[in-house]
Formats: structure tokens, C-alpha cells, sequence
């Protein structure tokens, strides 16, 4: 494609009205922001310039990548702190066409710092406030727990969330999925669904495709965050399809902590013509080079996409996402 070319596909794309239900609010804190609060917290720099900062972004896989990230996270300490980083975040989606976001947020992250959930959870949801009132974008809030720890740290997690469940739409499970299979945390689930919390799990990113069917049958998620590994498995391809069980894809994700190191190989296009509900979606974009549309635009070129197609993918973001129903007929 011409340069020409490719803007037109980028201004088709952003005008799609679309959800983004996979995006952790930590994975948009991008360099300059990174040492702007370093700064303003008298915290030691975590690297000499935002270029430098760019540069360690280079991951051989989820684990490296993670590293990273929680070290980049310390410099969020205040509410200000979580409510510019969400703001930051929503201006961006709002100009790449985003009508509704689902956010996850790790409060393990930042009270095993001994930062405060409610520091955490009151700067974010002041933002997303703002964010419907001007910029028009409706939201919902899943709390993530950190599956490289132990359930009862998640459990821990869950006390702490008990004075905020009026906000907390759903809660799901992230981090290092190689060897943390969700079956690790059947109880803590089991007391959200108690509690009528919606599920989801990161699942089949790293992890085979028995960690989507454990998630499925034993956490009751009705939704599978990344669930690449899902095409290898027919079986389970079928019950997706059948099930409309919505999957949140991450193209640059993938590619960058070397799931698919090539975008071509990606099985978003073969899982979306199977009939699966399949969404697009950025996941950390200041540590993966880009934001929603750029993710729509990367994996339109490499997978060869039409323009119904990244339409039918921008109609299941809202068909998947938990907005109220008339908003989402409407768009």
C-alpha cells in the first residue's frame, strides 16, 4: 500500500465507532509521562530520556516485558498521578474513534507498594467521569488480579475491593500466564460471581488451548482475553463460535512479546471467518507501539483485511462490550 493509501485505511478505521475492552490503564503510561512523574514525585529517574525508555522496550517475551512494566508503575503514587494517566489514555482513544472502554486496572500492583486502593481506584474513576461527560466515551472498570501470585493474595485483593464493588464492574486475571493456569484461582472467582461480578481471564496467550476451556468451565468467564492459542484446538474453536464467546485480540501485543513475531501468522482473520466473536484491541500500547487504530491498521495490512471485515470487527467490540444496550444498538 501507498502512504496515501494506508492514511485512508487509518481514517476509515478511526471512524469506526468501536469499544476497547482489552487495555490495561497501567500499559498506557508512556515514557514522558514516566519521568514527568518520577519528577513530581522526587523519585530517582527511571531512565536518562524518554528515547532511552524506548529502547529497553524490547521483549523476548511476556516475563521481560513485565519486568518493565511493574517498575514503570512505581512512579504512579498519587490520585492525581492515576487520574492523568487515565485521562492521557482517554484522549487518545477518543481521537481514535473509541466510544466505549473497558479498562482493567492491577491494584496488587500498587498496595503491595503501599499505595492506597482508593488513591488508586477514586483517581481513575474521577477521569473516566470527565472522560463520558467530555468526551463522550461510557466506561466499565475490571479489577485484575495477578496470577503469578497466590490466590489468597488475590483473595487479599478482593477484601480490599469490598468498599468499591459500586464501581467495579468485573474482575479478571493478567501477568504471567505460563504455569498459573486459571483453575490457581477457582474460589476467588467463585466469590465475585457470588457477588455479581462479571468475569474474564487472560487466557491461551502463552498458555495452551486448556487454559481458555479452564477459564470457560471452571472460572465461568464470558469473555477470553487474547485467546490466540484457541485456533489450535477445533473443538474449541466450534464452542466459541457456537457460544459467541467474544475473544479481545492484541496484534502488536502479540507481535512484540514474540507470540506471533509475524503479524501474517496471526490467526485473527482465521478465527473472525470461523464465525468467532473476534475484537481488536491494544493491550499495553505505550510498551507496544501502538493504540487501538494502529492495532486495527497493523493487522488490516498484514492479514490483508477488508473493509467489511474491520467493520464486522469494530460491530463485535460493541456487541462484547458490556455498555448499556440502547447506546450500543445506536452505534
Amino acid at each position: 500500500m501507498t502512504t496515501v493509501e494506508i492514511d485512508e485505511l487509518r481514517g476509515f478505521v478511526v471512524g469506526l465507532p468501536k469499544a476497547e475492552l482489552h487495555l490495561h490503564i497501567e500499559g498506557t503510561l508512556e515514557p514522558e509521562m514516566m519521568l514527568a512523574l518520577a519528577e513530581r514525585n522526587g523519585l530517582p529517574s527511571p531512565y536518562p530520556d524518554a528515547e532511552a525508555a524506548r529502547r529497553a522496550y524490547d521483549f523476548a517475551d511476556l516475563q521481560a516485558f513485565l519486568d518493565l512494566y511493574y517498575a514503570g508503575a512505581a512512579v504512579l503514587i498519587t490520585e492525581r498521578d492515576f487520574y492523568d494517566l487515565t485521562w492521557a489514555y482517554l484522549e487518545r482513544a477518543h481521537a481514535d474513534g473509541v466510544v466505549h472502554t473497558e479498562i482493567f486496572f492491577d491494584p496488587q500492583t500498587h498496595t503491595s507498594r503501599g499505595i492506597p486502593f482508593a488513591t488508586v481506584i477514586h483517581g481513575i474513576t474521577r477521569a473516566l467521569r470527565d472522560g463520558e461527560d467530555q468526551l463522550g466515551i461510557t466506561y466499565r472498570i475490571i479489577m485484575c488480579f495477578l496470577r503469578h501470585l497466590s490466590e489468597a493474595d488475590a483473595f487479599e485483593a478482593w477484601k480490599e475491593a469490598q468498599p468499591f464493588l459500586d464501581v467495579i464492574d468485573g474482575v479478571g486475571l493478567d501477568s504471567g500466564e505460563k504455569g498459573n493456569p486459571p483453575s490457581k484461582f477457582t474460589d476467588v472467582y467463585e466469590a465475585a460471581r457470588s457477588a455479581g461480578i462479571r468475569l474474564v481471564a487472560h487466557a491461551g496467550e502463552e498458555g495452551p488451548p486448556e487454559y481458555i476451556l479452564q477459564a470457560l468451565d471452571i472460572l465461568h468467564v464470558e469473555r477470553v482475553d487474547h485467546g490466540e492459542k484457541a485456533w489450535l484446538d477445533g473443538h474449541l474453536v466450534r464452542r466459541l463460535v457456537d457460544e459467541q464467546i467474544p475473544l479481545t485480540m492484541c496484534p502488536l501485543s502479540n507481535q512484540r512479546l514474540q507470540v506471533t513475531p509475524d503479524l501474517r501468522t496471526h490467526p485473527l482473520k482465521l478465527l473472525l471467518e470461523a464465525g468467532v466473536l473476534v475484537t481488536i484491541n491494544s493491550d499495553d500500547p505505550a510498551y507496544f507501539g501502538g493504540y487501538v487504530a494502529d492495532n486495527y491498521v497493523a493487522a488490516a495490512l498484514a492479514l490483508e483485511l477488508t473493509r467489511e471485515q474491520l467493520r464486522t470487527i469494530a460491530q463485535n467490540s460493541l456487541i462484547a462490550s458490556w455498555r448499556d444496550t440502547p447506546r450500543r444498538t445506536h452505534h
